[in-house]
């Protein structure tokens, strides 16, 4: 009696159709928060402007190109009014969306970077290990961020110079990119670190260690895919503290006023006395750009919160 051949499985192909249903599946669930779903829209919008302010604006208006008078209020020629100098502020305001949102993603990227690694590292291997790292958060947790950032501006700018630039983002951005992710990756850290502690005790890391793979190799494996639903939702959350920060930051003259974002135009606002003129007009265009991102990303954070996390579903 012949034996039937088995045809071969095809793993690849296993594969990507279960991350196809998996995807439909979130899909479908995210789908369902219309509180998510509003702020996935609002982020849309703001992503389209700041990848392509050109299209909808024009170039950067400056004070050689300014199309207006000092201060003009809201017209048909200038729907968000003028600044100081005659500058559009719809212009600035659509064109500082890109230096704040790419601001919040370089610092965002830099926080769950040293967050995850330092958080899985930490919790798996544990021992002395786990106790250095922890100490190291706890003192990045508690560091003032605009402490730091009065102490870091002066220091980088000296050494690398007020006119270096590094992807087309000159160094005084940078300073506000780099204190943001020093000061907000420790609590991310600490969430790592506690889901790590929970997914290092289940039985398939056992089975990974008891057959010999090595502590890179489980903690990349095994680990990563435990916790990057954590990991998704802290950065969406991450990424809207960063805004905030660096909005304060430029509020507090630490900016760039070559590259306007939203927290400079306020910083510019207050300097040429617009709350004291009553050009109001100058002050809520980006005031109310960082309170709808920030509210956005805070829905959209919420949202994936429930979706990837069963637990707090049902919670």
């Amino acid at each position: 009696m012949s034996a039937v051949p088995v045809a071969p499985v095809n793993v690849r192909g296993v594969r990507w159709r279960l991350r196809l249903r998996n995807a439909r599946e979130f899909a479908r669930r995210y789908a369902r928060r219309t509180d998510g779903v509003v702020g996935a829209v609002i982020l849309v919008v703001f992503a389209v402007l700041a990848l392509a302010p050109q299209l909808f604006v024009g170039p950067l208006q400056t004070v050689t190109t300014a199309t207006g008078t000092s201060l003009d209020p809201p017209s048909a020629a200038h729907l968000f009014g003028t600044d100081e100098v005659g500058r559009d502020m719809l212009n600035l305001t659509v064109h500082g969306a890109r230096i704040s949102m790419t601001i919040g993603l370089l610092a965002t990227l830099i926080t769950i970077f040293f967050g995850a690694v330092i958080g899985i590292v930490s919790g798996y291997v544990g021992g002395r290990t786990d106790q250095v790292l922890m100490r190291l958060t706890d003192f990045f947790l508690v560091l003032p961020t605009f402490v730091l950032a009065i102490v870091l501006a002066p220091i980088i700018l000296d050494i690398v110079g007020t006119d270096a630039e590094l992807f087309g983002i000159r160094a005084t951005l940078l300073v506000i990119i780099v204190v943001i992710g020093l000061t907000s990756w420790a609590s991310m850290a600490r969430i790592i670190r506690s889901q790590t502690l929970s997914v290092k005790e289940r039985m398939f890391v056992d089975r990974a260690r008891v057959i010999g793979g090595s502590r890179a190799h489980i903690m990349r494996r095994h680990i990563l895919p435990n916790v990057v639903n954590l990991i998704v939702a802290n950065a969406v959350l991450t990424f809207a503290g960063a805004i905030f920060t660096e909005t304060t930051l430029s509020f507090i003259g630490l900016g760039d006023p070559f590259q306007p974002s939203w927290g400079q135009l306020l910083n510019a606002a207050q300097e040429a006395g617009a709350p004291g003129l009553g050009a109001w007009w100058y002050i809520v265009p980006p005031a109310v750009c960082v309170v709808v991102v920030i509210l956005a990303f805070t829905l959209v954070g919420n949202a994936l919160d429930d979706v990837l996390n069963p637990k707090s579903a049902t919670r």
